[in-house]
């Protein structure tokens, strides 16, 4: 029996018993419970667990950092993304958990300091975006994918209330994927830990989260050779000759996995935020015998800590091998040197004291915040290192009526002092519910003037370095129309951004700057169409740059699914269907490894005449989730799709995982 399958069968076996002993133990305590003990079934993700006639519930909300409301976890089945983290509108250089980016433009929006590495930012966990739980249960999520070439992908999440009023858990990811082509191989960590208090009086809350990521993905620099893909001697994609790494021998580990040439990313970072409020408590009750206290805060003092350190590096251990490359692409003569190193680390520290007012009582989301950051900042490089500070202010007003028909939003941030002096960001946002057939609608307006990333300023490699002092701030203003309509099953997004100092790297490691103003309107469409037990998910995105700028988005993006959808015996809820992703040509961002970058280019045009095509199976029964999908049917009729230069997508490829949530 291989290690993959072995694996497979052992948290098979794990998750059988750990969710049997739970049911049981879950049926135990609920039997013997009164009904003011049974958990609430509103706004709720409900997983049933059968006891002959008799259902269980179990209510989970999360609520992320800074949100004025609770949300519940998605149980859909039709949606394969949400089980890997890589968006349907990403592309990537070939392999799960190498470079991405997104074919939708989606610009940073945030002022103030940027190192600039965000190849690899959708296979992280975020700090700031942590999801805090509370739960009537404890429960516990496991994921396992296995793929074509040994691909793997297992995910754990677990969270707990002890008490009422405190909540933990930890969610881990692990991706090791070896890859269609040689080095290429990547193996991503990432682990989340974090936990919640309120006092029983509800007056004081702390959070606290900490996020570590490990992201390494082996860079071989493309193929050598596009013939290669229709050439017979080529029908293994490993034996294809690479840019970068040589012939290097194929070799995998789970748990280790040895990549000689390789860009990593490495995170370590802290978050703790508490409030101390003052207010009205008050006893609300619920039946004769239950009564359920709640705090109504009127004014609140908010103090959050951050620590962080990021370190992004490039390493080439047989640099040699690969001189032409490096002497076209970044003009180093690499055949007399035995190690290529480039290296960014950034520590990071922010302190930050907020004061908030409550003016309406019984209504959170309404509220006037206002606060002050101290940041202070330090990179180290190969050859040296740099330390700043900053300082900035930010206001924001929020206020959701108790109806919840008008939701109006505004923020506001400005450095005053420090290394990023004169950036800020204005948004501002009114929504409207209509009603239950016409939906929401929401008009926004953001602008954010910044310094360009530290990247497009400063890059030192051990053989290079990269220097660019003649940089302005950029600003980008976005005005957007958002409707969504649960009624039509529909959501629509109309953007049009205006782009001052675009800034970007000309060449695989020259930063440069487009001077001129130029715009970009965009059009996203998400609809369902139904037809009985037959369904058209249909995702669009219009796109059209005006003004000749070296921003360059394809015209067209979609993904499409058609998929058959029923309940079966009872319990089996089927999806099965096929999909395809499809963009119009355009000049698509080369990639540059050692800078971890995607850089312009205006040579060559990507064409892919066909869509990337898919056929699933996926069912739930009861908690358990199980998909079956069948990848690149199109590349029977041509070669491997490509949507960056030389960097060919897998060949025919099977994905077989499941989903497990489970409570104790």
């Amino acid at each position: 029996m291989n290690k993959p399958l072995l694996i497979f069968c052992c948290i098979c076996f794990f998750a059988l018993n750990a969710n049997a002993q739970g049911i049981r133990g879950l049926q135990n305590r609920l039997g013997n419970a009164g009904p003011e003990q049974q958990p609430s079934q509103s706004n709720s993700d409900s997983l049933i667990i059968p006891k002959k006639r008799p259902v269980i519930h179990i209510d989970i909300h999360y609520r992320r950092l800074g949100g004025v409301v609770d949300r519940t976890l998605d149980s859909s089945i039709n949606d394969f993304t949400k089980y890997i983290p890589l968006p349907a509108d990403y592309i990537y250089l070939g392999n799960l958990g190498t470079a991405a980016k997104s074919l939708v433009y989606v610009p940073i929006m945030d002022p103030g300091f940027d190192a600039g590495f965000h190849a690899f930012d959708v296979y992280r966990f975020n700090v700031d975006s942590t999801k805090f739980y509370n739960t009537t249960r404890p429960y516990s999520l496991l994921r396992y994918m296995i793929g074509s070439k040994q691909e793997q992908l297992i995910e754990v999440l677990f969270t707990q209330n002890p008490r009422p009023n405190f909540n933990f858990g930890f969610h881990l990811r692990k991706i090791n994927s070896p890859g269609f082509f040689q080095n290429e191989n990547t193996d991503d960590n990432s682990y989340n830990v974090f936990a919640h208090y309120n006092t029983k009086n509800k007056r004081y809350q702390a959070y606290i989260s900490f996020v570590g990521n490990k992201d390494n993905a082996g860079e071989n620099g493309g193929i050598t050779r596009i013939s290669s893909l229709t050439d017979p001697l080529y029908t293994d994609r490993r034996t294809i000759p690479v840019n970068l790494g040589g012939a290097s021998p194929f070799s995998i580990g789970f748990f280790t996995s040895p990549i000689a040439t390789k860009s990593d990313f490495i995170e370590s970072s802290w978050i703790f935020n508490q409030h101390y409020d003052w207010g009205h408590g008050d006893t609300v009750k619920v039946n004769d015998t239950t009564f359920n206290y709640e705090f109504h805060p009127s004014f609140r003092i908010e103090h959050t800590l951050k620590l962080s350190n990021e370190e992004a590096g490039y390493t080439d251990t047989i640099p040699s091998s690969a001189s032409l490359y490096y002497y076209k692409n970044y003009g180093i003569d690499s055949l007399w040197k035995t190690r290529l190193t480039a290296l960014s680390d950034w520590k990071t520290f922010s302190n930050d004291l907020s004061l908030v007012k409550f003016p309406s009582l019984k209504n959170e989301a309404h509220f006037i915040k206002a606060g002050a950051t101290f940041e202070y900042l330090r990179g180290n490089f190969v050859q040296n290192s740099i330390s700043f500070y900053n300082l900035k202010g930010h206001f924001e007003y929020h206020n959701l009526t108790k109806n919840e028909k008008w939701d109006l939003d505004a923020k506001g941030i400005f450095y005053f002092l420090g290394n990023n002096f004169g950036d800020y960001s204005a948004t501002a946002s009114l929504s409207r519910y209509l009603n239950e057939k016409l939906g929401d609608i929401t008009l926004s307006f953001s602008n954010v003037n910044k310094d360009p990333d530290f990247i497009y300023r400063f890059f030192p490699a051990n053989y290079f370095i990269s220097t660019n002092n003649d940089l302005k701030k950029t600003n980008i203003t976005q005005l957007q129309f958002k409707a969504d309509n649960d009624h039509l099953k529909y959501k629509l997004r109309v953007n049009y951004f205006i782009l001052t100092n675009y800034t970007y790297f000309k060449n695989f490691y020259e930063s440069a700057q487009y001077n001129s103003v130029f715009n970009l309107w965009q059009v996203i469409f998400n609809k369902e169409f139904t037809s009985g037990h037959f369904n058209w998910y249909l995702d669009l995105a219009l796109q059209e740059t005006i003004g000749n700028s070296p921003l360059h988005v394809p015209h067209v993006w979609t993904r499409d699914r058609f998929t058959y959808e029923n309940t079966l015996f009872k319990n089996l809820i089927l999806c099965t269907g096929i999909e395809g992703v499809y963009n119009t040509p355009y000049y698509q961002d080369n990639y540059s490894p050692v800078l971890q970058q995607f850089v312009n280019q205006e040579d060559t045009k990507i064409n892919n005449t066909l869509p990337n095509t898919a056929a699933f199976v996926n069912f739930r029964i009861k908690a358990f989730v199980a998909y079956i999908r069948a990848e690149n049917l199109n590349t029977f009729v041509q070669p491997n799709r490509m949507q960056v230069e030389n960097y060919p997508y897998p060949g025919f490829t099977i994905r077989v995982g499941f989903q497990w949530s489970f409570v104790n």
